[in-house]
């Protein structure tokens, strides 16, 4: 992970923000931020996590990128990137080509806030390495590319860029955010993404998954 003048350029934006919220400039309350599609029920999350296939994960031979084509246009100029970036922000203010030049951004895993676009990135719940090693190498180019841009289920959400480089593709068992108060909603958005996409989990990944959802 980035070290060093990364991590002072974040503390000097932390800084800066804290002090925008004193003097009232600053919109931070995550209560007010929008957010992706509300993940099923603990109870729900539970039973789907029951009726998913239990398999060893596949191998990532063959595996790139490429094979999900994503951020693809959503509306007008705006692709998947810029439109969650719009839709988790607070405030976000966007140029002719959508690009966000100013707001908020809240990240769910490690609590931090940020004002700038370029610290965030925009991550994959089941990452996509993730769902080739679970099935999604069976899957058509046209399959792949509505699961990497799917705004309708859980699966998209806008956090601290190295927050997202340091889960990577892992799952739940070997990946969980760091904060606590989110580990609940971000098991049962996996559950939800797995079990509608009929992805497969392998037995570590499902226990941690439901060692979570039970203390929901």
């Amino acid at each position: 992970m980035p070290v060093g003048n990364v991590y002072a350029r974040r503390l000097a934006v932390l800084a800066t923000s804290a002090a925008l919220t004193v003097t009232g400039l600053l919109a931070t309350a995550p209560a007010a931020q929008a957010a992706m599609p509300t993940p099923v029920s603990a109870a729900t999350a539970r039973t789907y996590l029951a009726a998913l296939t239990v398999k060893a994960e596949g191998s990532s031979s063959g595996y790139s990128r490429d094979l999900f084509p994503h951020w693809i246009t959503q509306s007008g100029a705006c692709n998947t990137r810029e439109t969650v970036l719009k839709r988790d922000g607070v405030n976000v203010v966007t140029d002719s080509s959508c690009a966000a030049t100013s707001g908020s951004w809240y990240s769910q895993y490690d609590g931090a806030t940020w004002t700038v676009a370029s610290d965030l990135d925009i991550d994959h719940m089941v990452p996509l390495a993730e769902a080739w090693r679970s099935g999604a190498n069976a899957w058509t180019t046209s399959q792949r590319q509505s699961f990497a841009n799917d705004l309708t289920r859980p699966q998209l959400i806008a956090v601290t860029d190295n927050v997202n480089q340091s889960k990577g593709d892992q799952d739940p068992a070997e990946w969980m955010p760091s904060r606590t108060a989110y580990r609940c909603t971000y098991a049962r958005a996996w559950v939800h993404v797995k079990y509608h996409w009929n992805l497969s989990v392998d037995s570590a990944e499902k226990s941690a998954l439901q060692s979570v959802l039970n203390g929901c």
